[in-house]
């Protein structure tokens, strides 16, 4: 009867097995086909209880599932074995195929180790192959490994307890669970897998979302930003090539964003500006230059740039923030004026004034250069009569960086020899001291203002006119011969000499003009002290009431 019922009986169990394999391959999650795993030993294959033990990341084995036995489940489910006991239960018993049996003859070896498990309560066997309650069998599950070649690694462990029929398990009963857990190995596999995309699918679409929410926080940030924003082209043959621009930068050089890209910023920056412009470093550079409006007015603007980066092709693009400083420059042009200029005229100060000239003189004077000339045999790579690019012998004195210097020298004598050099005008004002103590200060203001003016519609452009203090003048003029500095003094005293409206009245003063000549060699104040000592001698010379004023 048994025989003739046990092909049944193996079509029935196939038959659930294929059933809990499938409910294996269809749950919804790593735990579900965890807990499909342990149900299955005990649904289709007849165990009173399973736990399926899996291995964690740091190797030690930790109880996932169990089946069989709602007060065994409470007690270990989550509790962690160690990777060397589990190794150690393994590699001991007996082998049955993958599956590992260790009788209770041998397994009281292992009740002190760390391995999470249970016992039972009943009596001994009473025949041979009868399952005593301290027996313990194990289906190790592995990762599929080459095909013919060894099997891959330790995936987990069936612990299964207890036969129902109370016997060991036979050939066929042994073949399934080991098939079943290759089945498993293979499940769990792929669930963990599916766990994996789906955290990866998840966190994908977080950092898309992160992603997102960051690309339209900088656009918002670069559309509305108060200050002109723009992206440019880092690299290539369209390197600094405007894409993009927002609308603070479009109004500010009142250009359209579509006409902003035929533009790169050095099609825009001031020509002057344009060196300062190539040395700002792509990454964090800075800069103050000019901009160019659409009506062809410049704008000053703080420029300041920074890469933005892509993690595996490198820079992509330059992003460039520039900020309308028209306002702060133009109060530091008004400081800077007002340090180098007089306050009531607004002619350059005695400051400037020595600040222009000792900027065209050098310490060496021209029979200096004469000298190296006879020393070294050789001209001093003369520029002509007027200037010099110095090549001196190696070991020979340099030139203290005046290299490139074109040299001042002056006429000599006092006749006229056709030599072109630099004329300081020293004018002081006759009888100017009177109008102020007749009619007031305000009245000496208007004069000096408007001697000043006369005196700078007088000259040419590039001289320059200052005040040197009181009603002293002083005026440098380049390329002079000693009659054009004679004419321009007699010019300028002509017109100085003509009524001023002063305080509802019409006053006159006087000029005296005292010529002298800059070369290299003096300094600046001996260039002044030369010119006011030939204004005094100038103003003695002339009978008193030609230099009073009316």
């Amino acid at each position: 009867m048994e025989t003739e019922s046990e092909p049944y009986v193996r079509l029935a169990s196939l038959r659930q097995l294929h059933q809990v394999m499938a409910d294996m391959n269809t749950a919804r999650s790593l735990a579900d086909t965890l807990q499909s795993v342990a149900d299955g030993v005990v649904n289709a294959l007849g165990y009173e209880m399973a736990a399926v033990n899996l291995v964690r990341p740091d190797g030690d084995l930790v109880v996932a599932a169990f089946s069989g036995n709602s007060a065994a489940e409470a007690l270990i489910t989550g509790r962690v074995g160690s990777r060397d006991a589990w190794e150690r239960r393994l590699g001991m018993g007996e082998c049955w195929g993958d599956l590992v049996f260790i009788p209770h003859t041998e397994g009281w070896v292992l009740d002190d180790d760390d391995v999470p498990q249970w016992f039972t309560d009943g009596p001994a066997p009473r025949f041979e192959d009868e399952w005593h309650p301290s027996d313990r069998l194990f289906a190790p599950m592995y990762t599929p490994g080459v095909p013919g070649g060894s099997r891959g690694e330790l995936l987990g462990v069936i612990s299964v307890d207890r036969p129902r029929n109370g016997r060991l398990p036979g050939a066929w009963g042994r073949e399934a669970l080991q098939m079943y857990a290759f089945q498993a190995a293979i499940a769990i596999s792929n669930a963990r897998l599916r766990s994996n995309m789906q955290r990866a699918l998840v966190r994908l679409e977080r950092e898309q979302q992160a992603l997102r929410a960051s690309e339209e926080s900088f656009r918002q940030a670069f559309e509305y930003a108060p200050s002109g924003m723009a992206i440019a082209e880092l690299g290539g043959e369209q390197h600094g090539r405007i894409l993009r621009t927002n609308d603070a930068l479009c109004r500010l050089l009142g250009r359209p964003a579509s006409a902003m890209r035929r533009y790169s910023f050095s099609d825009l920056v001031h020509p002057e500006d344009i060196g300062t412009l190539l040395r700002t470093s792509a990454e964090g550079g800075r800069a103050e230059l000019r901009l160019g409006r659409r009506d062809g007015s410049y704008v000053w603007v703080s420029l300041r740039n920074s890469v933005v980066a892509d993690a595996a092709d490198g820079p992509r693009f330059l992003l460039t923030h520039v900020e309308d400083i028209e306002e702060r420059k133009r109060r530091e042009l008004q400081l800077a004026h007002r340090a180098s200029h007089d306050s009531l005229t607004g002619l350059p100060n005695s400051a400037e004034l020595r600040s222009r000239l000792a900027a065209r003189l050098c310490r060496r004077p021209a029979h200096a250069l004469e000298s190296l000339d006879a020393a070294y045999g050789h001209p001093s790579a003369f520029d002509g009569p007027t200037g010099h690019g110095f090549d001196f012998a190696p070991g020979a004195e340099t030139y203290d960086g005046y290299d490139h210097h074109v040299h001042t020298v002056a006429p000599e004598g006092e006749q006229d020899d056709g030599t072109k050099g630099l004329a300081v005008l020293f004018c002081d004002l006759d009888g100017f001291k009177s109008i102020n103590d007749r009619f007031g200060h305000n009245a000496g203001d208007a004069v000096l203002i408007e001697v000043a003016r006369r005196l700078s519609q007088g000259v040419r452009d590039g001289d320059t006119v200052a005040r040197l203090g009181g009603d002293e003048f002083v005026i440098l003029a380049d390329g002079l011969g000693r009659a054009d500095a004679q004419d321009l003094a007699v010019r300028l005293r002509n017109e100085i000499i003509q009524p001023i409206r002063a305080e509802g009245r019409a006053v006159r003063v006087g000029a005296s003009f005292g010529i002298g000549w800059a070369h290299c060699g003096m300094t600046a104040d001996e260039v002044l002290k030369s010119a006011d000592e030939r204004m005094y001698v100038e103003k003695r010379s002339r009978p008193k009431q030609h230099r009073r004023a009316g």
